[in-house]
C-alpha cells in the first residue's frame, strides 16, 4: 500500500469520468442529465416518469452494529459492496444519504465512505454539493415567516401563539439556538413568543422530500404539515396558510436524484439526509425507487445502528414505498465488538478474544432483530491491520453459530478486489428467494402500542413510560385519524437502551418517552427519548478547527 494516505487524498487522486459517461451506464440519455460541473448531475423528472414499468432489481440494506469510537465502516462497506458488485460482473449501483454540515464541521469531518472505497467529488458532496440541504433549509424557514407574517397581520386563522408547533431550521450544530425567544424589539417585528431551531436534517420538510414519490406528493404533504393548534386545539396546516405551492417551488430540484460516482467509477445516487437517531436515516424514496428500475441491485444504508437504522428502513420507508428488501448486510468490526465487551479505546490494538466474545451479544441481538422482518442476513468484518487471526476466527465462529455467515472485507485498502466474496455471497442471497418482509407491526396498533413493540422487540426493554400528557397527546391523535401512522423513535445510536453508556446487548431496562411529535406531511409520530436533542451541540474540539484551504488551494482535514 505504500504511504498512508488520508481519504481526501485518495478521493483528490481518483480518475474520475465525466457524470454523462457514467449516466450512459445506466441507460441515462446526456439531455436528461442536468449537470451541475463535470462529476456530479441531477436526473430530470422527465426521465424517471418514463421509468414506470420497468422491472425493479434486488434491494440490498447495508446496517451495522451499534456505533463506537472504534469505527464501523457502513458508509465504506456500502460503497465498496457496490464495487464488488460490479466487479464480479453484476448491474449494480448504490443509494446513501447526503452528509449534513453539522457533523462534517463537528464530530465525522465528511461521510462519503472512505479509504479506496468512497463517492467522489468527495469535497462537493460534504458540503455544498448541488444546494439540495439549502433548498429544505429555505422551504422550511418560509413556513416558519408565514406563520408569524400571519399572526402579525390579523391572525385570520385564529392561531393560538401559545401553541405553535414549527420551528425554524438551520443545516448546523449550534446549541445556543435549541430554545429562544423571537419577535423582540416591539410592535413593528410582531408578538414576542417562544421558539427554536432544529437541524436542517431533523426538519420535517426533509423527511417529507425523503418520502415523497414525485413534486404532487411532494406539495402534499407539505400542505399536510401542522404549524400549529388554535385555542380549540384543532390543527393550523402549511396549506391553510396557501404555504405548499411555494415550498413545492423552492424543492422542485432538490427532489431530483444526485447522480455521481464510486473511486472506481460505478454509479451512484446520494441524495436526501434526514438523521437516524433524530428522524428515520434512510435516502431518498425516490433515489432508491429509481435505482431499482436501472441496476440489477441497489445497496442502500440506514444510519447508525440496526436498533436505529433497520427497523426505521423496514416500518418507515419500505412500509411507506412498498419496498421488498431482499437481503441485509451487518457491519462489524473486530475493534468496536471488542469495545462492546468492555475494552477501552487505547486497548483496542490488543489481542483480547475474550472480550471480544462478550461483545459479539451486540452483533448477535441486530442479527436477530433483522430477521425479525423477515429478512435474510449476512455479516460482514470490515477488517482493520489490527485485527488478529484469532480474533477474525472467533467472530466467524459466533456468526456461524447463529446460521449466519461472516465474511472479511478489505475495501478499505484494496477496493472492489477487498470485498469479492462478499459480493458473491450478497448476490446468491438475495436471488435466493429467502426474503419474506413484513414490517415489525400492523398500521392498526395504537400509537402507544406501537412504541412499546419497538422498545420490547428491538431494544429488549422491560418496560416504556411516558407522562400523562405524553399518553394524553397519543390519544389525541388516534381520534384526529393519525393512529395509524408508524412510529420513529428519537434514541441515543450508541446502545439499544436510552443510556449512551449501555454497550453490549442490555436487558430489561427502561425507556422513557420524554415527548411525541406528529410530522403529519412525512406520515410518522416521533417519539424522543433519552437525550436525543433536535439540534446538537458542537464536541470540545470540533472538526471545524482542523478544516482548511492549503497553499495550493486544495481543501484539507475532511478526513
Amino acid at each position: 500500500m505504500g504511504e498512508f494516505k488520508s481519504d481526501i487524498e485518495i478521493a483528490r487522486a481518483a480518475t474520475k469520468k465525466p457524470i454523462q459517461e457514467i449516466g450512459a451506464k445506466l441507460g441515462i440519455p446526456v439531455e436528461q442529465l442536468v449537470p451541475y460541473g463535470h462529476d456530479k448531475a441531477k436526473v430530470s423528472a422527465e426521465f424517471i416518469r418514463s421509468l414506470e414499468g420497468r422491472p425493479e432489481g434486488k434491494l440490498i440494506l447495508v446496517t451495522a452494529i451499534n456505533p463506537t469510537p472504534a469505527g464501523e465502516g457502513k458508509t465504506t462497506t456500502t460503497v465498496g459492496l457496490v464495487d464488488g458488485l460490479n466487479r464480479i460482473g453484476k448491474k449494480a449501483m448504490v443509494c446513501i444519504r447526503e452528509p449534513s454540515l453539522g457533523p462534517c464541521f463537528g464530530v465525522k469531518g465528511g461521510a462519503a465512505g472512505g479509504g479506496h472505497a468512497q463517492v467522489v467529488p468527495m469535497e462537493d458532496i460534504n458540503l455544498h454539493f448541488t444546494g439540495d440541504f439549502h433548498a429544505i433549509t429555505s422551504a422550511h424557514n418560509l413556513l416558519a415567516a408565514m406563520v408569524d407574517n400571519h399572526i402579525y397581520w390579523g391572525n385570520a386563522l385564529d392561531i393560538d401563539v401559545r401553541r405553535i408547533t414549527w420551528r425554524r431550521a438551520m443545516d448546523m450544530n449550534d446549541r445556543a439556538l435549541r430554545q429562544m425567544v423571537g419577535s423582540l424589539g416591539g410592535v413593528a417585528n410582531g408578538f414576542p413568543r417562544e421558539c427554536g431551531f432544529d437541524i436542517t436534517v431533523a426538519s420535517e420538510v426533509m423527511a417529507i422530500l425523503c418520502l415523497a414519490a414525485d413534486l404532487a406528493d411532494l406539495e402534499r404533504r407539505l400542505g399536510d404539515i401542522i404549524v400549529g393548534y388554535r385555542r380549540d386545539k384543532s390543527p393550523v396546516f402549511a396549506r391553510d396558510l396557501k404555504a405548499d405551492g411555494a415550498m413545492t417551488v423552492l424543492l422542485k430540484d432538490a427532489m431530483q436524484p444526485n447522480l455521481v460516482q464510486t473511486l472506481e467509477n460505478n454509479p451512484a445516487f446520494v441524495h436526501g439526509g434526514p438523521f437516524a437517531n433524530i428522524a428515520h436515516g434512510c435516502n431518498s424514496v425516490i433515489a432508491t425507487k429509481t435505482a431499482l428500475k436501472l441496476a440489477d441491485y441497489v445497496v442502500t444504508e440506514a444510519g447508525f445502528g440496526a436498533d436505529l437504522a433497520a427497523e426505521k428502513f423496514f416500518d418507515i420507508k419500505c412500509r411507506k414505498a412498498v419496498l421488498k428488501p431482499a437481503a441485509a448486510v451487518i457491519v462489524a468490526t473486530v475493534r468496536a465488538l471488542k469495545m462492546n465487551g468492555g475494552v477501552k479505546k487505547e486497548d483496542l490494538g490488543i489481542e483480547n478474544v475474550e472480550a471480544l466474545r462478550r461483545g459479539c451479544a451486540n452483533l448477535g441481538r441486530h442479527v436477530a432483530n433483522v430477521r425479525r422482518f423477515g429478512v435474510p442476513v449476512i455479516v460482514a468484518i470490515n477488517h482493520f491491520t489490527s485485527d488478529t487471526e484469532a480474533e477474525v476466527a472467533a467472530v466467524k465462529e459466533y456468526v456461524s453459530r447463529l446460521g449466519a455467515d461472516a465474511i472479511v472485507c478489505r475495501h478499505w485498502a484494496d477496493g472492489s478486489a477487498g470485498i469479492e466474496e462478499l459480493a458473491h455471497r450478497v448476490a446468491e442471497l438475495a436471488d435466493s428467494g429467502q426474503a419474506a418482509f413484513k414490517p415489525l407491526y400492523p398500521d392498526a396498533l395504537s400509537l402507544m402500542e406501537k412504541i412499546e413493540t419497538v422498545a420490547s422487540k428491538i431494544y429488549h426493554a422491560a418496560e416504556v413510560t411516558a407522562a400523562k400528557t405524553v399518553r394524553d397527546q397519543l390519544a389525541v391523535w388516534e381520534a384526529q385519524g393519525y393512529g395509524h401512522l408508524p412510529v420513529c423513535i428519537a434514541k441515543t445510536q450508541y446502545s439499544f437502551s436510552t443510556d449512551p453508556a449501555l454497550r453490549g446487548a442490555p436487558e430489561g431496562h427502561v425507556v422513557n418517552v420524554r415527548e411525541v411529535r406528529l410530522s403529519a406531511g412525512a406520515g410518522f409520530i416521533v417519539a424522543i427519548t433519552g437525550e436525543i436533542m433536535t439540534m446538537p451541540g458542537l464536541p470540545s474540539s470540533p472538526a471545524a478547527e482542523r478544516i482548511a484551504l492549503n497553499p495550493e488551494g486544495f481543501i484539507e482535514g475532511l478526513f
